[in-house]
């Protein structure tokens, strides 16, 4: 079995973020979240890997991951000239992947635990497709799976009005070769794209036989700011603590913190869960639980939480605190005598921030 990530598209839900940095490299808890996805297909015992790019982030992705070694798996990259849909790059993706079986994942979704189940039940009952859905509680806000009364995927709704299965589609499926034949026969939807959901239902109306499997644990289709942020969240929850750097005598700690090495915590507050990468300074502030801080990252006089600053940013001399707030790399914040209260913040890489009265 091989596999197939989809890493393209341009976030625009995320920018300014995404104006300069692929939405799939955004860290949570200190890790991209790409990587989290290369962390499932390895475990689940794939070596072949193909990952869609575009052509604009795309060299981002090369750059992060090369050529897998580090996961042990052989990389393949798939350039998709236009974010095309789903179906497409299925479609582009025919020469990498031949006749076998495949994993697709959408490279910005993140599962509690994995896919190795998944991988390791596919084909016991004969089928084309295998689908991985959660139960919801609104599932108007998702494409959804109905079921016959054999447990059979009969239909797929994009969004319902009206209820009619609370069964989400996760955003992870398993192929056989069948797949290529429903994407070379569908037609672009009113978006321009050619839509997996209608490839698949145009295989179940052919005879293809498609199963569902309900995942255990919670899964994120990271999309959004806040989408974001909650991974984040999940993710310390599990956070090893470990210190490699310098805490002053003067600094309370408490709860779990990973510190990163050369990291130095003078008069500081920290409540965990907190993740602290390489050579960040922390000096008279306070960081509050479910906060992740690049390497780099220098926060003076200031007060944070429940927030995602990524590598080299400065923020100092803050009277407001910080919180759900979602910060670029090289970001520099200063206060100008600002009110009390609550930031939350959205920043792109090189941003450059006063908060005034």
């Amino acid at each position: 079995m091989k596999a197939l990530i989809l890493s393209g598209g341009s976030g625009t839900r995320l920018r300014p973020i995404t104006f300069s940095y692929a939405k799939q490299l955004i860290p949570v808890a200190n890790r991209p979240i790409l990587f989290y996805v290369l962390d499932d297909i390895a475990d689940a015992g794939i070596k072949k890997v193909g990952i869609v790019i575009d052509k604009q982030t795309g060299y981002l992705i090369k750059e992060s991951v090369g050529d897998g070694e580090q996961w042990g798996l052989n990389i393949t990259y798939i350039v998709q000239d236009s974010p095309r849909g789903l179906a497409h790059a299925v479609k582009i993706a025919r020469p990498f992947i031949g006749d076998d079986n495949f994993v697709m994942y959408l490279g910005d979704n993140i599962l509690r635990r994995g896919i190795k189940s998944f991988v390791n039940e596919y084909g016991n009952n004969g089928e084309d497709i295998n689908i991985l859905l959660t139960e919801v509680d609104n599932p108007q806000q998702f494409g959804v799976a109905v079921l016959d009364n054999d447990n059979n995927v009969k239909r797929l709704v994009e969004k319902p009005v009206n209820f009619i299965s609370n069964k989400a589609l996760v955003g992870i499926y398993i192929f056989n070769h069948k797949i290529f034949g429903a994407v070379n026969s569908i037609k672009p939807s009113w978006r321009g794209e050619l839509e997996i959901t209608d490839a698949i239902q145009y295989l179940i109306d052919h005879g293809g036989k498609v199963l569902p499997y309900l995942i255990d644990g919670w899964w994120k289709d990271t999309g959004k700011k806040e989408d974001v942020l909650e991974v984040n969240r999940f993710l310390l929850e599990d956070l090893n603590p470990t210190n490699c750097g310098q805490v002053a005598l003067s600094s309370h700690l408490s709860g779990r913190i990973a510190l990163g090495q050369e990291s130095i915590i003078k008069n500081s507050v920290i409540a965990g869960p907190v993740a602290i990468g390489e050579s960040c300074l922390i000096e008279d502030s306070y960081i509050g639980p479910y906060t992740s801080l690049g390497s780099g990252v220098q926060i003076i006089n200031s007060e944070l939480e429940k927030s995602i600053v990524m590598e080299n940013t400065r923020i100092s001399g803050i009277q407001k605190r910080i919180a759900n707030s979602l910060i670029g790399r090289d970001v520099v914040i200063e206060d100008r005598k600002s009110k009390p209260g609550i930031h939350e913040l959205l920043l792109g890489d090189k941003s450059q921030l006063a908060l005034y009265e």
